[in-house]
């Protein structure tokens, strides 16, 4: 979808458990394209999964699977120094979940975006990605990899057969190699629903983001990110979708290609 007026906007949803549920996960469903659904490793439980499932379906909105490193007290945020094959083995576990619990509902799982430190390592370390990729493929290899815009795991999957969605944030701050600024900074998220709108045209309109320390970069992504936790979500989610519709742009799931 890079370079047409036609773009994807997902979420990370499903991550609650027990009594901790944080964000609204119906409003944002109601206005993204594409749902990555935690799988149970770093949050979410078969319950959550199941519900977030049919909610999805019910919204029209295209199931994607949210896999993480075995970390829910660090909510997989934590670095893991994991081998290929326990990284291969616990994606392909944790797809194989979803997609049965999206199969009893009538629907498939369409693509794989890992969660957090997962996703970071992906993106700079081709063993990792590898393991990533070959999980996804040998699951399905009609299934999508999101992966974050010109990051290595891009090549790595392409060169595997599979598709792949290239991501960008709305939400969150970038530093100047292009890679997300670490949670603990102060400008590390965008939780300002018409700053994270502008953001978000400039993206999807110009391929261009500012990092935190003004240095402008290029980033060409076909799916644009808001994440389920942040706080206020639901209504940057609206306020994104919103700017992008007045800019022109069709909102549409990338799976549908």
């Amino acid at each position: 979808m890079a370079g047409s007026r036609r773009i994807d906007l997902n979420a990370d949803v499903g991550e609650r458990h027990d009594s901790w549920r944080p964000g609204d996960d119906e409003a944002i469903l109601r206005v993204v394209t594409t749902a990555h659904i935690a799988c149970g490793f770093h949050s979410g439980d078969p319950a959550v999964m199941l519900e977030t499932v049919r909610l999805a379906a019910d919204l029209g909105v295209a199931i994607g699977a949210h896999p993480s490193y075995l970390d829910r007290e660090g909510f997989g945020r934590r670095a893991m120094d994991l081998p290929p094959e326990r990284i291969y083995a616990d994606v392909l576990f944790q797809l194989g979940a979803l997609d049965a619990i999206a199969r009893a509902a009538g629907e498939s799982v369409r693509s794989v975006k890992p969660h957090g430190a997962l996703y970071n390592k992906m993106a700079i370390d081709e063993e990792c990605a590898d393991a990533v990729v070959r999980a996804t493929r040998d699951h399905s290899v009609d299934l999508w990899l999101v992966a974050p815009a010109g990051s290595a795991a891009i090549g790595v999957a392409t060169r595997a057969g599979l598709r792949v969605a290239e991501e960008a944030f709305c939400d969150r701050g970038y530093v100047a190699v292009a890679t997300l600024a670490p949670r603990g900074r102060p400008d590390a998220l965008v939780s300002d629903p018409a700053q994270a709108a502008a953001r978000a045209v400039r993206l999807a309109r110009d391929g261009e983001v500012q990092a935190v320390d003004g240095t402008m970069l290029r980033l060409s992504a076909s799916t644009l990110c808001v994440h389920g936790d942040t706080p206020g979500a639901a209504e940057v989610a609206r306020s994104v979708r919103s700017a992008l519709e007045a800019e022109g742009f069709e909102l549409g799931t990338f799976s549908s290609l």
